[in-house]
């Protein structure tokens, strides 16, 4: 009886560990989480304002102390950053249609419907730059309905109107003075070697007239 008294309690803290674990892998491999990692990680700070669209595995997030501004996809797994005077502007996108926008050096558009979106509600940020000139971001899909933790329509529309706003108010402000960014970056990885003599291996045999290396 003694056994089995054990044996049982051995099986339930093996599963109560396993189920810690497991719970703990869950909760680090979040999408929203791995986002901001990879955003913080892109910025160089926790990314302030910041917005994720949850199911997407996308976001944008901002360090206004620095001056950059930074996007991310594919759960994280892709980033780019740009300093934030080449975000020239967004515009919000309701059921395919260019509902509200703002940019630089024009008056912002307000949102003036209200009404419940019926396909899409996207955020689409433009930059001045030539191989990444925009960044879209759907806060709702009708295949969000009856998902946990998505927004719902109405919540989606007045999220983005926010951020039409907020936008706006970024543009107004003087640029910051910020350090050149590296346009395109993904998981890191580390950089080949490259097979280049050692000066102490040259000798005058192995220069040419101008002293260059003859290979």
């Amino acid at each position: 009886m003694d056994e089995a008294a054990r044996l049982l309690t051995l099986l339930a803290i093996v599963g109560a560990a396993l189920t810690l674990v497991g719970g703990a892998f869950a909760w680090f491999l979040d999408e929203t989480r791995r986002v901001r990692r990879t955003l913080t990680q892109a910025l160089g700070a926790v990314p302030q304002p910041l917005l994720t669209a949850r199911g997407r595995g996308v976001g944008i997030g901002f360090d206004l102390a620095t001056g950059v501004v930074a996007v991310a996809w594919d759960k994280g797994g892709w980033r780019l950053t740009y300093r934030i005077d080449e975000l020239m502007g967004v515009e919000l996108v309701v059921d395919r249609r260019v509902a509200a926008r703002a940019f630089r050096g024009e008056a912002r558009r307000p949102l003036d419907d209200l009404g419940e979106p019926q396909a899409l509600v996207r955020l689409r940020f433009v930059f001045d730059d030539i191989g990444h000139p925009d960044f879209q971001l759907d806060l709702w899909r009708p295949e969000d309905v009856g998902h946990r933790r998505r927004l719902e329509p109405g919540e989606a529309l007045h999220e983005a109107n926010r951020w039409v706003a907020r936008i706006e108010s970024l543009l107004r402000r003087p640029p910051a003075a910020a350090a050149p960014v590296v346009r395109l970056e993904a998981r890191p990885s580390p950089a080949p070697l490259l097979a280049l003599p050692l000066l102490a291996d040259i000798d005058e045999d192995d220069l040419d007239d101008t002293g260059r290396v003859i290979t």
